[in-house]
């Protein structure tokens, strides 16, 4: 809160536009390529105009309370970044200067921590680590020539994140609007080994086009991600409701007024879960007493049936949608049998599901075949540096 005051102490006249995204209040959302499709659903959902795809992401164009509102819902973006300059540029030296000519000050105080993340492709300038600390030492140096005190450098959870993208020789520096990755909701309390990242979860949950008008189970829910993203899905609770920050609450045009009337408005519209439409079951008492853990910090988790069982010795589940990420792997240990252990779980879908429609996400492609069922369509998917798939199953 002391960085907010002294924010609004800084910007007590309207801030003059001075940076790239000012010009046409235009940003750009971090997305996975497997959920491009449908994050652009969700962010024209939000009220953004102009959107279109590239290779790293969504570029769309928002006023204020769109882009609020694009942070604070967004079950699919990893994060939103505002560009503040942009440039061409061929060596480091150029990059130090240019670096220190953007008006830091206007963004942040010397005594604000903050951290630059960079990515470069296609450049004369090759490394991204030394790139990174070339406009630390440009920043740094614009707050020692402009306040005469530097602002320090902290890696993990600073304040201020940069973002620098080198593309074919042409720099962005951007404001990671954000505050930090979106896909860490702040429910998870406890994990398990190789959980499935939140934004991948609501990913598969919006590619199963679940509404609840069905039961949703998840026979090997680990530490319960499906289930909670599940759960805030279907009682309209936002993807940032735990977050005590957002970058753009930095922003030097931040209208605190209107933050607070679109988050009013979004948590008005959360509503209660009706018993026995979610639920979930793991044969590891560690991973079901993280899932219940991790269920009761939201609202009306405790409404989620959670139960220790192997999915071999479950009753029937029949009429639901099943939705699991089955262990793989580093997950189940080297001496399992993963050949017998994905048949097994094909003959308990073809056996114990009948009518009901299962998709299953396999972070392995290779084990699919093992199901023995005939797939109703697969997607990619990725998530955590695996090439997963999510395949559909009617269960007849």
């Amino acid at each position: 809160m002391a960085i907010l005051r002294k924010k609004a102490e800084r910007d007590k006249q309207p801030a003059p536009q001075k940076y790239l995204y000012q010009k046409k209040y235009r940003f750009f959302a971090q997305v996975s390529d497997s959920l491009k499709d449908a994050a652009i659903q969700e962010i024209r959902q939000a009220g953004a105009t102009d959107i279109s795809a590239s290779f790293r992401g969504i570029y769309f164009t928002a006023p204020k309370d769109v882009l609020y509102r694009v942070n604070y819902t967004s079950r699919l973006v990893s994060r939103v970044l505002a560009p503040l300059a942009t440039f061409e540029c061929f060596n480091t030296d150029a990059l130090y200067k240019q670096a220190r000519e953007v008006d830091w000050a206007g963004l942040f105080d010397p005594d604000h921590t903050f951290a630059v993340f960079a990515n470069v492709v296609q450049s004369r300038i090759r490394h991204s680590k030394f790139a990174a600390l070339r406009v630390k030492d440009g920043i740094v140096d614009h707050f020692l020539e402009h306040a005469g005190k530097r602002p320090n450098v902290v890696p993990e959870d600073p304040d201020i994140d940069i973002n620098l993208h080198i593309a074919k020789n042409v720099v962005t520096l951007s404001l990671d609007i954000s505050g930090g990755a979106l896909h860490r909701r702040g429910y998870r309390e406890e994990s398990v080994p190789a959980p499935i990242q939140e934004t991948a979860a609501a990913g598969i949950l919006m590619m199963t086009g679940w509404n609840g008008k069905t039961p949703l189970y998840d026979p090997m829910c680990g530490s319960g991600t499906l289930l909670c993203e599940a759960l805030m899905r279907y009682c309209r609770i936002p993807a940032g409701i735990f977050r005590k920050r957002f970058g753009f609450e930095l922003m030097p045009d931040f209208d605190s007024e209107i933050w607070k009337k679109v988050k009013a408005e979004t948590d008005a519209k959360i509503r209660e879960l009706p018993p026995g439409l979610i639920g979930g079951s793991d044969i590891s008492e560690k991973a079901v007493r993280a899932a219940r853990a991790n269920l009761m910090g939201i609202h009306h988790g405790s409404r989620v049936d959670i139960g220790c069982a192997d999915f071999r010795n479950l009753p029937e589940l029949s009429g639901k949608m099943i939705v699991t990420n089955p262990p793989y792997g580093i997950r189940l240990g080297g001496n399992m049998d993963m050949d017998g252990f994905y048949r097994e779980l094909g003959e308990f879908l073809r056996t114990r599901c009948k009518g009901s429609t299962a998709y299953i996400y396999f972070g392995d492609p290779q084990y699919i075949a093992r199901i023995s069922l005939k797939p109703a369509w697969k997607k990619p998917l990725k998530s955590g540096g695996l090439d997963g798939r999510l395949v559909k199953y009617e269960i007849r």
